[in-house]
């Protein structure tokens, strides 16, 4: 067992939550001395890679980068990233707010580089307890991390406050999960595992494909597939009547805005989950009209010729899916309109099924006796800091999963420049009461000494 240093702060993950706040901390004067680590499980920085299709642009402005709407005059801008890369006049000649998504991945790990020093690549966290108070009593002071890296070494480190922005986890109904893993894929892994499923062209039958879903995920991976392969016949099957657009419209955006975060958080929690609701199709089971426009166009083209070849199945549900002998996978599709049932074989299946938000809760399992009900309920301030007992001191910060209570920009690239200042502002205000306390006579736990060390005393006061 390797053990490292003790550190103030501890990131899982390294995704655009964590590296937003560590842009945020690398730009307060007063956080200096705060020792600092992130550990993340990827060998590298990435941000969707099984998504980074060649011509797919963001749904949001470039200007909702890491830092902008917090400090536009940021080293760390999208804008300084262009210019550093010598392309900032050729970006304004697009005349587009919307960069692609492999530009806009390019700039996260642009950034990200900067930050290589504090980073563990390539380490999965395996658990997390408790450290309690040296007198034996009931008090938690710190937490213990573990962690394994790529060479099988395990390694232990302490902190006082803990940053969780680990993402969402690929959402697989239970009816494919119980086929295996075997020509079905999840979207996350779209690029990285499509031509293993689609095999080398060859003569014979025609593949089939069913992509499964109605968001945005489903449209693109429907309109690559019939791209990328032209040997493939592709289905789009989805419950609902229609693809519908995403509404965009400026009103209706501005719940994405900081301030609607707080209007959000200060409602009860039927009141949150009634505007949430009111909202759903800003974000889910919605596509871009643009993306929408163009699947019809292909398809109406297609039935100006002869071969149709793709297919989109609205108001369709699966009943069943089973794996035949020949290793294809029936699934019987049931029409919602006239109740009829039809079986359909496919060679291999694509899920655009979404992402779930509970990962946080194995991580922090460990740690569930000493929480009370907090982490079961979903109890997290408005600085996204888990909301734990008197006797637990560690600071416990919630990224990206926190919907419930801060509403659907929480999972969304539009918060994280200031919630990423939230949460350093909700860090400094601890490090100015604890030295307050040591001002009053109080004993200094170590990382205030190490504040002190670090010549950041007189800001934090």
């Amino acid at each position: 067992m390797q053990r490292d240093n003790v550190f103030d702060l501890i990131g899982v993950g390294f995704g655009p939550s964590n590296l937003a706040l560590a842009v945020r901390l690398a730009e307060e004067p007063g956080a200096s001395g705060i020792g600092q680590c992130f550990i993340e499980r990827q060998p590298e920085f990435g941000w969707h890679r099984g998504m980074l299709l060649d011509d797919c642009r963001m749904q949001i402005s470039f200007l909702k980068d890491l830092v902008t709407l917090r400090d536009p005059k940021s080293r760390f801008t999208f804008i300084n990233y262009l210019f550093e890369r010598g392309r900032l006049p050729d970006f304004v000649n697009l005349k587009s707010f919307y960069p692609t998504r492999l530009e806009f991945h390019d700039y996260l790990s642009w950034v990200a580089q900067a930050f290589d020093e504090k980073v563990h690549y390539g380490e999965t966290v395996l658990g997390i307890e408790p450290v309690a108070a040296a007198d034996r009593s009931s008090q938690i002071n710190a937490l213990r991390v573990f962690s394994r890296d790529e060479a099988g070494r395990e390694w232990q480190r302490v902190t006082r406050a803990l940053s969780v922005g680990i993402g969402g986890s690929a959402r697989i109904p239970e009816a494919f999960a119980a086929l295996g893993p075997h020509n079905i894929i999840h979207t996350s892994n779209y690029l990285t595992s499509i031509d293993r499923v689609v095999g080398q062209p060859q003569s014979g039958p025609r593949k089939r494909i069913a992509v499964i879903g109605a968001g945005q995920s489903a449209a693109e991976v429907f309109i690559d597939l019939t791209r990328r392969y032209p040997g493939v016949d592709v289905s789009l099957v989805m419950r609902s009547g229609a693809l519908k657009p995403a509404d965009d419209s400026p009103f209706v955006n501005e719940i994405f805005s900081p301030a609607y975060t707080d209007i959000v958080y200060a409602q009860a929690k039927d009141v949150r989950r009634s505007l949430i609701d009111g909202f759903r199709d800003t974000n889910y089971a919605v596509v871009d009209r643009v993306l929408i426009e163009q699947i019809y166009e292909m398809l109406y083209l297609q039935n100006v010729g002869v071969e149709q070849r793709h297919r989109l199945l609205a108001n369709t549900a699966i009943e069943t899916a089973v794996r035949s002998s020949n290793g294809q996978i029936e699934l019987t599709l049931r029409n919602r309109l006239d109740g009829h049932a039809c079986a359909e074989r496919f060679d291999a299946l694509v899920l655009a099924t979404g992402y779930g938000r509970a990962t946080h809760l194995g991580l922090l399992d460990g740690l569930a006796p000493y929480l009370g009900d907090a982490l079961a309920q979903g109890n997290v301030g408005r600085d996204y800091r888990l909301s734990t007992p008197a006797n637990f001191k560690p600071r416990i910060y919630l990224q990206g999963c926190c919907e419930d209570s801060h509403g659907l920009s929480d999972t969304l690239l539009s918060v994280l420049a200031l919630r990423s200042d939230e949460i350093t502002s909700s860090l400094m205000q601890e490090v100015k009461q604890e030295i307050k306390q040591e001002a009053a006579g109080g004993p200094m736990p170590d990382q205030l000494k190490r504040a002190v060390e670090g010549g950041r005393l007189a800001s934090a006061l």
